[in-house]
């Protein structure tokens, strides 16, 4: 690997690149969670349905989840600065068209040039951390400052996004990324040193292209069928679609020398069992988390202030909890922390689809603390177990697969839980009956998979001698992304 001189420099040096990657990644998990908060603005004054909501959310969501493991694969071959910044300016110029955008089509838009965005500069964030701390105690100190940033921009989003959708509208959310992107652009410029992979294997581009299509294709299915028919010609014909592209991407996979999805890995019981389970977890996490901001609005009549804050014990459970959930792991086990998280997770979910418009928030605010507590308990385990059914020099790869089968379950969540709401208004009953069934739904979903983990998530044989090319860009950075994970709460 060629290391820069200034990417592994003095002290100072140092301490500006990390608060450049830090920082970058700051904005790109506080953007998880702001969007949650200005949901209700956005659907008064763009005048759209919850169809239009899903969008917003999952657009931004489903371009992330389909590009992470090629936005790493692009910072290896083309350069971390140089993809790092790349990522840097297309999030911010995305912001800005965000703001001003005049319709949702334009917001939509917005949130899918965000997505590329977000996919390119988040491992690029990592990645040159890793390459400017090549000791590993080093390296370890300031992959959890990194993590420890990104535990704060989820905290500080609906915060955020109540106090500036309540004093300016929802275009305001959008703007907070303006300064801190051109900042990180002005410093990142000009104190940041090139690292790349020389090695690093070629970019899967069917695969990725197949991927974006055939996910793409589902959830418009899912979002669109609420509005226009499950059984008209549109939507019949995307799911039609997503199934001949998820055909066509397991075909490309298997034939690609060095994919982006190794297929093989999932003969692993371990890993399949880990990945299965985390496509459920961020399901059931963003579905729900969907409807948070919406629930206090819509059914108890709080401001959009207040509801940013009501929705808290979410993201403050989570951020509490998931520095300890690998060490809980590692001292009892994956099977029993994983099952007793996504139990309580699922308890919470049930509980919550018990709430009604006079429910005291006394009675609302432990049962939002348990799913982010449960859900805490499950993410680094998860990642954990994927890591372990694959050889040593896979680690990187298996962290990546596991936050991106958490992206696409967040997709699915945000798309399914939605129609779930749809279908019931369709048939007469109110938004918060229809909440009710959607929050009762993820609770059962979220339940049945602590039945199956706590049967299956067994410890496997890790996979030997791979003879597929290594996804990340050196050992010490498949390291660093296992680290991260372990130690990031989102």
């Amino acid at each position: 690997m060629a290391v820069s001189p200034v990417a592994v420099g003095s002290r100072p040096d140092r301490a500006v690149l990390l608060a450049v990657t830090c920082l970058g990644q700051f904005m790109v998990l506080l953007d998880n969670t702001i969007v949650g908060a200005a949901l209700p603005d956005m659907q008064h004054r763009l005048h759209t349905q919850l169809t239009g909501l899903q969008w917003i959310v999952d657009a931004y969501v489903l371009l992330v989840a389909m590009l992470l493991l090629s936005g790493g694969v692009f910072a290896d071959r083309f350069g971390r600065k140089r993809v790092y910044l790349t990522g840097v300016a297309v999030f911010t110029a995305a912001s800005a068209l965000c703001s001003i955008a005049p319709s949702l089509g334009w917001l939509v838009a917005g949130r899918v040039l965000q997505g590329i965005g977000a996919a390119a500069l988040s491992p690029a964030s990592l990645a040159l951390l890793v390459a400017a701390h090549p000791v590993p105690q080093e390296r370890i100190k300031a992959i959890g400052l990194w993590a420890g940033f990104s535990g704060i921009g989820l905290a500080a989003g609906p915060v955020a996004g109540g106090v500036l959708t309540d004093a300016f509208g929802w275009p305001a959310i959008f703007l907070i990324n303006l300064p801190i992107g051109a900042a990180l652009l002005l410093v990142g410029l000009r104190s940041l040193g090139e690292t790349r992979n020389p090695s690093a294997p070629a970019i899967d581009i069917p695969g990725t292209v197949l991927s974006v299509l055939w996910v793409g294709a589902l959830t418009y299915g899912l979002i669109e069928g609420g509005a226009r028919g499950w059984t008209s010609p549109v939507i019949l014909g995307s799911f039609a679609a997503a199934v001949t592209l998820l055909a066509a991407f397991v075909a490309v996979e298997v034939r690609r020398p060095a994919p982006m999805l190794p297929l093989r890995l999932f003969r692993e019981r371990l890993f399949s069992v880990s990945n299965t389970a985390m496509i459920v977890v961020g399901f059931a996490l963003m579905g729900s988390s969907f409807f948070f901001s919406q629930f206090f609005v819509y059914v108890q009549g709080s401001s959009i202030l207040r509801a940013g804050l009501q929705t808290l014990p979410v993201s403050l459970g989570m951020v509490i909890v998931s520095p300890y959930a690998g060490r809980l792991a590692a001292r009892y086990g994956f099977r029993v922390v994983v099952t007793i998280g996504l139990a309580l997770a699922g308890l919470g979910l049930l509980a919550l689809g018990t709430v009604h418009a006079d429910t005291g928030y006394g009675n609302v605010w432990w049962r939002l603390g348990a799913v982010g507590i449960g859900f805490a308990l499950t993410l680094s385990p998860l990642t954990g177990a994927a890591i372990q059914a694959v050889s040593p020099q896979e680690g990187g790869l298996a962290s990546g697969i596991s936050s991106t089968t958490r992206q696409i379950g967040a997709v699915l969540g945000v798309a399914v839980l939605g129609a779930v709401v749809r279908t019931r208004q369709s048939d007469g009953a109110s938004f918060e009956a229809g909440l009710d069934s959607a929050f009762l739904a993820a609770g059962a979903v979220t339940l049945a998979t602590a039945v199956f983990t706590g049967l299956w998530l067994a410890r496997s044989k890790p996979a030997e001698g791979s003879a597929a090319p290594q996804r990340s860009a050196d050992p010490d950075t498949a390291t660093a992304v296992h680290e991260a994970a372990a130690n990031s709460p989102g």
